[in-house]
C-alpha cells in the first residue's frame, strides 16, 4: 500500500478495528502529500478497458459507476493526473453532480485473468466537452468523439495494489477467442484429414 493511501485509509476507526481483531494497529509514519504513479501503475491503467468510479453523494452515501471503452481510454496524462472522455449515458448525472459537491473519487481497476486489482484515490474535475473540443480530440478516439459530453480530469493522490486472494479469474470474449483459436485450428485440421481418408 502506497504511503499516502495508508494514511488516508487507516483512520482512527480502522486502526481501532485492527486492534480489536489483531491486537495491534498498523503504524503510520509521516507520508508525502501524494504518491505519483510509477511505470507499473501506468502500464496497468493503459491496458484496462473498464473501471469502476466511486463518488460521494451530498447525503453522504458512496455511489459507484462503471466506465468502459477501448483499452487505454483512461489516459495517464502524467504521474499525478488521469483523464478520460465521458460518453452520453442515461442522463442521470449522478457522478457529475456528486463531484460538483465533493471532488473526491476512488477508481477501482481489475484484471480478472491475472487476478490483479488497483485502487486509486484522487480529486476530480469535470469539463464540458462543448467548451473543450481540444480535450475531446486528445482523449477520445475519432469514432467516439461525437458522443463525448464531458471530460474527467483526476488529480491522483495515491494508489493501492490489492492482493489476488479471492479474485475469480474471468475472461473477455476476445480473450476466450484467442485462447481457443489454436484448438479450433487443430480440430479443423483433423476434420480435414478424416474427410480425405488419409
Amino acid at each position: 500500500m502506497a504511503g499516502k493511501f495508508l494514511e488516508l485509509a487507516f483512520t482512527p476507526a480502522v486502526r481501532a478495528a485492527q486492534e480489536h481483531y489483531f491486537g495491534r494497529a498498523q503504524p503510520i509514519p509521516p507520508q508525502p502529500e501524494r504518491d505519483p504513479l510509477t511505470d507499473d501503475e501506468t502500464q496497468f491503467i493503459q491496458s484496462r478497458d473498464s473501471f469502476y468510479m466511486a463518488t460521494v453523494t451530498e447525503t453522504g452515501w458512496p455511489y459507484m459507476q462503471h466506465r468502459g471503452g477501448q483499452p487505454g481510454f483512461l489516459r495517464v496524462v502524467s504521474p499525478t493526473q488521469l483523464a478520460f472522455a465521458d460518453y452520453k449515458g442515461n442522463r442521470q448525472m449522478l457522478s457529475t453532480g456528486n463531484i460538483a459537491a465533493n471532488n473526491r473519487v476512488c477508481l477501482f481497476l481489475m484484471d480478472y485473468p491475472q487476478r490483479t486489482r488497483l485502487k486509486i484515490l484522487g480529486h476530480a474535475r469535470i469539463e464540458d466537452a462543448r467548451q473543450h473540443p481540444e480535450l475531446v480530440t486528445q482523449l477520445a478516439e475519432p469514432e467516439t468523439r461525437g458522443i463525448v459530453e464531458r471530460v474527467f480530469l483526476i488529480e491522483v493522490i495515491s494508489f493501492d495494489w490489492n492482493c489476488p486472494k479471492y479474485i475469480t479469474p474471468r475472461y473477455t470474449e476476445a480473450e476466450v477467442r484467442a485462447a481457443v483459436a489454436p484448438l479450433k485450428q487443430r480440430i479443423a485440421e483433423l476434420e480435414a484429414k478424416l474427410a480425405s481418408g488419409k
